[in-house]
């Protein structure tokens, strides 16, 4: 596959995407920016919703993961989906009967400022990290693909992926998003589609029972496994890290809900998110399958293995003697992702720090748009940066990492909503940030001891010991006294 059909294919999806931001962002004010005008259609956002939750991470690495751990990740997929349901009858209510813009409000509403910037705060840098890394992926393929050929360097790359994404969603935000995502999950879908049909045909399996014996004969097919407790992969372990992940990634997460609060009614929302929940499980498996085929068809092919599975998907739809198809339908399915990530997280960035930090939710429509450009452009130069340096310390398999890094920054952010949503009790605010620094810390070292004492490793779960530990910490730091709040928070 040549560098031109990649960069060629590039342009053609941009040009789409541009096109359909310009006519959906036309005349967009702040309202429609942060919450779409509260517009959204459910069937919609459901289409929005599928290319958001799949970003360039899972598009490559759920792929990848396969071959140190199987089809495993559905054990997660399942507590994704109990998650999605607390989400939609839990959270989703609160939120509209608030009427709030950003998620962090809630902390302001239910203990004071404080607090609300304190959880805005870690969900700036979780934020910012995540997004990080689901755009490392796209630059490192590219210039893998195409501008180490031609000799354009890794932070250009980088560069130039985020002015892409600054400039698409500068305008319309969240109204922007919404149509230009459905065609990024239309793309993501379709290309998975493609290249399974693709493989299979290559390996001569010429019926759906045939490519179903093939992918449950294989050794990479193991999906449940209930037989080591002290394993990261043990069911229980990565079934309630899905569910805390998912609240706390989705449900706690202004990126996804800023998506999912742009309907119309909290009904509408909640159809979105319980049909989200069902695609993605369709979505995953997908893509489990299509890892399962990838390295079937590499060994059969006598392909040489890459050293880290996040390549495999690249190298065997590129390299590995399949149609050109294959390769343009992987590009477009990569760029699909990760610019539909890559936009909705620099959307939520802006959002919170505009209202959660600078206090700018409301007042002057023309002081708030300046505020919120100027905020907007320097998102888009902070992970911009940080790609860079990603590039020299990313060695584990992304999504891996991705999940790392929440345990322990959305633990906390998970431990103030449950703390303010389950007790009365009022917190000494100025002591808060430090509960908040120190149950990640904790959490750190309670993983290092059992895994050294007592051969325990602990997973994906590790979100929710560190909710666990800032909730004891804001318990120790709170007092009996009922705090005297707007009644629509209880």
């Amino acid at each position: 596959m040549s560098s031109l059909v990649v960069i060629l294919t590039i342009l053609a999806y941009l040009l789409v995407v541009f096109c359909v931001a310009y006519l959906s962002g036309r005349r967009s004010d702040n309202a429609a920016f942060f919450t779409g005008n509260r517009t959204t259609s459910w069937y919609m956002a459901t289409l929005a919703m599928i290319g958001a939750a799949m970003s360039g991470v899972t598009f490559i690495s759920v792929p990848g993961s396969v071959a140190t751990d199987s089809m495993t990740y559905m054990q997660m997929v399942a507590g994704f989906t109990l998650g999605q349901i607390i989400v939609a009858f839990l959270l989703v209510p609160l939120f509209y009967r608030l009427g709030i813009v950003s998620l962090y409000e809630y902390l302001d509403k239910r203990f004071g400022i404080t607090t609300h910037r304190t959880g805005a705060g870690c969900f700036l840098i979780a934020k910012i990290i995540s997004a990080s890394l689901k755009i490392y992926v796209v630059c490192a393929v590219m210039q893998l693909l195409v501008f180490d050929a031609i000799g354009i360097p890794f932070g250009a790359t980088a560069v130039l992926t985020m002015l892409f994404v600054w400039l698409y969603t500068r305008r319309g935000g969240v109204k922007v998003l919404i149509p230009t995502d459905a065609i990024q999950s239309v793309c993501l879908v379709g290309s998975v589609v493609v290249c399974v049909v693709y493989l299979a045909r290559s390996m001569n399996l010429g019926s759906a029972g045939e490519l179903y014996d093939a992918v449950v004969t294989s050794p990479y097919s193991q999906m449940w496994q209930f037989d080591d407790a002290a394993s990261p992969r043990y069911f229980w372990k990565m079934f309630f890290g899905g569910v805390l992940c998912l609240v706390a990634m989705t449900g706690l997460d202004q990126d996804m809900m800023q998506r999912n609060m742009s309907c119309r009614t909290v009904r509408d929302s909640q159809i979105n998110i319980v049909l989200t929940a069902l695609c993605q499980i369709g979505v995953i498996l997908l893509l489990l399958v299509l890892g399962v085929l990838l390295y079937r068809y590499a060994e059969l092919a006598g392909l040489q293995m890459p050293l880290r599975g996040d390549d495999i998907f690249p190298y065997v739809a590129v390299q590995g003697g399949l149609p050109q198809v294959v390769g343009v339908m992987f590009v477009l399915g990569l760029v699909s992702s990760t610019y539909s990530a890559a936009g909705s997280a620099l959307t939520s960035l802006t959002t919170s720090f505009t209202i959660d930090i600078l206090g700018s939710a409301r007042g002057d429509e023309g002081a708030v748009s300046r505020r919120r450009q100027r905020v907007h452009a320097a998102m888009a130069v902070v992970v911009a940066s940080l790609v860079v340096v990603l590039n020299y310390l990313c060695n584990d398999s992304v999504i891996n990492v991705v999940f790392k890094v929440a345990g322990y920054t959305y633990g906390p952010i998970l431990g103030l909503f449950l703390f303010g949503m389950i007790t009365k009790r009022k917190v000494r605010e100025c002591l808060v940030p430090f509960v908040v620094i120190l149950s990640p810390l904790m959490g750190g070292l309670l993983q290092w001891l059992v895994t050294m004492h007592y051969n325990y490793h602990i997973g994906f779960e590790l979100l929710g010991y560190n909710a666990l530990l800032t909730i004891i910490g804001l318990w120790i730091i709170s007092r009996r006294k009922t705090v005297a709040t707007n009644p629509e928070i209880e």
